[in-house]
């Protein structure tokens, strides 16, 4: 048989597989002695930078909040000012359009004015010069008509009798239809 050498536990690295009571009792004082100082010394300054943290947060979830809070104000006042800026536009076009109305309104009854103030000139200046061509046309008559007696008589006549027979002369003709109705 062959011998088998004895290699001891602790080099093969079994040691620690093997419950051993004297290596348990070190490692869980060794443990206890690690919490405590970590109670005590760690974990509380751990707690103050987690609350300090969870403070911050708190502080900026906060401040977002306020500064949602102030941009929704903001927004709000900026729609505000967009209706109002709306509504004056809207104001101003109508007063436009109203004086653009009433402008237009006020020059078309200048423009009646001027042109029924045309007419009565126009007809006042006819109505002259009718008036005119009637006394030419009756001047004309009376020579014509006194050149004619004279020259059936041969003789002169006085102004009486050039009166009444250029006054039987006009009464016999008939000036309506020159003068549209007028005499």
């Amino acid at each position: 048989m062959l011998a088998v050498a004895h290699i001891p536990l602790a080099s093969s690295g079994s040691f620690l597989i093997t419950p051993n009571v004297g290596l348990m009792v070190w490692t869980i004082v060794v443990f206890a002695i690690s919490l405590v100082i970590l109670r005590r010394a760690v974990f509380p300054q751990i707690g103050k930078a987690l609350d300090a943290r969870a403070k911050g947060i708190e502080g900026d979830i906060d401040a977002a909040a306020d500064l949602r809070k102030e941009a929704d104000q903001v927004l709000e006042e900026y729609r505000e000012r967009l209706k109002e800026a709306r509504a004056q536009s809207e104001e101003i076009v109508q007063r436009a359009r109203q004086a653009a109305e009433t402008h237009e309104s006020e020059a078309k009854e200048h423009g009646r004015e001027l042109l029924a103030e045309a007419a009565k000139r126009a007809e006042r200046e006819i109505e002259a010069a009718t008036k005119r061509a009637l006394e030419d046309i009756r001047r004309e008559v009376a020579d014509l008509t006194i050149m004619a007696t004279e020259k059936v008589t041969r003789k002169a006549l006085t102004d009486a009798d050039q009166k009444r027979l250029v006054e039987e002369a006009l009464g016999e003709l008939d000036f309506s239809s020159l003068s549209g109705g007028q005499n």
